[in-house]
């Protein structure tokens, strides 16, 4: 509700498709500074306290944000500050959640949790914007910032109802702050399938990503369709990605999770040139639920490589990482895109970033094959104790044995009352 009132006020009170990416663009911007600082943070401190110190501040800033649009004191300006410590607070916050989120499923159900966990932001898109439309026109802007406001209760009582084990440090004392950011770079980079993963996902989130913030501007300024129309596009593009969200999980037990990755890749391209070409506002709609649909399992494949391949202790730092690549693709592309928009036209720029999209992945598939191929779940090191145990003549045995304790994990964690254990 926030981001669609947010985008209404700023195209409405500047008529220009720039601004409606700035804007948003601030969101995102502070991940490039911020991002690997929060991940350094999320992996020394204990990770619930430290995101609800977070939640309180998000809750400052939408409360403020709420006063100014009941007292008329709205601006550009006001928005854009607002918005650019809400991104900070964004910064901070993401790399602990997802780091979060291994702890909590099993290996094989992590690819479903991520996307689930990709999807939340997707579903509020589904009811969130309709309520929005309703609530703009018949209260105004302020509603729409004050339900937001309210909206984050929901975060601290989820953060209060789950259990982590502790995050433990290698080594005797504790590092300095750029040493712990520098371990996560290293370790980033010596992993193929991590450093593949974020590559094509900056160069997906640069090229595909703005279509999501320039929303507004393409339902106002090309489909003269008003706050109505960007909810329905926002709402359409929400769809989408839940879909994408449950299938993900049966998907990826048909053809592997690295295949669905590599299908989603080569599509996205494509379904955002279906966007930026729609002839009308109705073909718009599902050509960005279809988008919305791809570019998810995107995000949540890329997302799911880098936690699957990361140690434990270094996980927060990996998701900095990942939210690096998303905030800084996604807040760049869409200031030059916006820019490009006002210039030759929002639907064109699209258009020819998703066919750039489709270019590097087709080059990187018959170039670079190994790299893809690097991104498959990670293998026991040769020599490994449980290598020898799956090639021992009892291995299967083992390998049950080991099925069966995973088993009696499981239903410890839906125990109620029973702590996730380290």
């Amino acid at each position: 509700m926030e981001t669609v009132a947010i985008g209404v006020y700023v195209t409405q009170a500047t008529g220009q498709a720039t601004w409606t990416g700035v804007v948003a663009a601030l969101t995102y911007v502070p991940t490039v500074v911020l991002g690997p600082i929060g991940g350094a943070l999320a992996d020394r401190f204990d990770r619930r306290r430290y995101l609800a110190a977070v939640v309180l501040f998000q809750v400052c800033l939408a409360a403020t944000l709420t006063l100014l649009a009941f007292t008329g004191r709205l601006s550009v300006p006001a928005v854009a500050t607002l918005v650019l410590l809400a991104g900070c607070a964004f910064a901070v916050y993401m790399p602990a959640a997802a780091a979060m989120t291994p702890d909590l499923v099993p290996p094989e159900d992590l690819l479903g949790a991520t996307s689930l966990g990709t999807a939340q932001f997707n579903l509020g898109r589904v009811v969130g914007p309709a309520l929005a439309g309703l609530v703009i026109t018949a209260g105004g802007l302020g509603w729409a910032f004050g339900l937001n406001t309210v909206s984050f209760c929901a975060v601290l009582v989820s953060l209060a109802l789950i259990r982590l084990p502790p995050v433990r440090q290698a080594g005797a004392g504790r590092p300095r702050l750029w040493a712990t950011v520098a371990d996560g770079v290293r370790a980033a980079r010596a992993d193929v399938g991590i450093r593949t993963a974020l590559l094509l996902l900056l160069a997906t989130t640069f090229l595909v990503s703005p279509f999501i913030g320039l929303v507004p501007a393409v339902a106002i300024k090309v489909f003269d369709a008003g706050a109505g129309g960007t909810s329905t596009l926002v709402t359409a593009q929400g769809v989408g990605a839940v879909l994408s969200a449950l299938a993900a999980g049966p998907l990826a037990a048909r053809l592997g999770r690295r295949r669905l990755l590599v299908g989603s890749l080569l599509a996205v391209g494509p379904a955002a040139v279906l966007y930026g070409l729609a002839p009308s506002f109705p073909a718009a709609a599902v050509a960005i639920g279809l988008l919305g649909f791809v570019y998810l399992g995107v995000l949540s494949g890329t997302g799911t490589v880098c936690q699957a391949r990361a140690p434990r202790e270094l996980r927060a730092r990996i998701a900095s990482l990942f939210m690096l690549a998303v905030g800084g693709g996604h807040s760049l592309g869409l200031v030059v895109q916006g820019w490009l928009g006002d210039r030759l036209g929002l639907p064109l720029v699209t258009a020819a970033t998703g066919l750039a999209l489709l270019a590097i992945v087709l080059a990187t598939w018959a170039l670079r094959p190994g790299w893809l191929r690097s991104m498959d779940d990670p293998q026991p090191a040769p020599g490994s104790a449980e290598v020898h145990a799956l090639q021992s003549p009892d291995g299967q045995h083992q390998r049950q044995e080991g099925d069966h304790q995973g088993e009696q994990r499981r239903a410890e964690r839906t125990e109620p009352g029973r702590e996730v254990e380290a």
